[in-house]
């Protein structure tokens, strides 16, 4: 390869990264290790990051903070993700967040049906491969931002 060939290539990875933005990114999960594992992978991909272990609080935290992403567990004691995200559609907020459901519990491929009645845009399994849920991440970064 010559020496063209090489500034080319990094040219061009350096175009692919410039295209992604950070986005603000609301976890909320009452397993404290799983917020601190996935908020540290998200940050450390340039997302700034708002974490919540108390599902009584994610309401609140999503009026404070605004997300673009809310990162939601079903399963958590006081309130499941279910009614979090339906409450979250009633909210009629001006920028509604990209649902993402996360669960360890709900993992046949027919719950990603349940996930979506509820108002999820998409259902990530716990367990699985994190980079799906970072692959995900991505797509969204590379997407402008949505309209007021």
């Amino acid at each position: 390869m010559s020496e063209y060939d090489y500034t080319h290539v990094v040219q061009a990875d350096n175009k692919s990264v410039a295209t992604k933005r950070s986005l603000s990114i609301l976890l909320a999960d009452d397993d404290v290790d799983t917020v601190i594992t996935l908020a540290a992978m998200l940050r450390d991909e340039g997302h700034v990051v708002h974490t919540c272990a108390d599902p009584n609080l994610v309401l609140e935290a999503i009026e404070r903070y605004k997300p673009e992403v809310c990162i939601l567990d079903i399963v958590m004691p006081g309130k499941t993700g279910f009614s979090i995200a339906r409450t979250i559609i009633r909210m009629n907020l001006p920028k509604r967040p990209f649902l993402i459901a996360l669960s360890g519990v709900f993992t046949r491929p027919q719950d990603d049906m349940v996930a979506k009645s509820a108002g999820y845009d998409r259902l990530v399994r716990k367990g699985g491969d994190p980079r799906k849920l970072l692959d995900l991440i991505d797509e969204l970064a590379s997407q402008p931002p949505a309209a007021a």
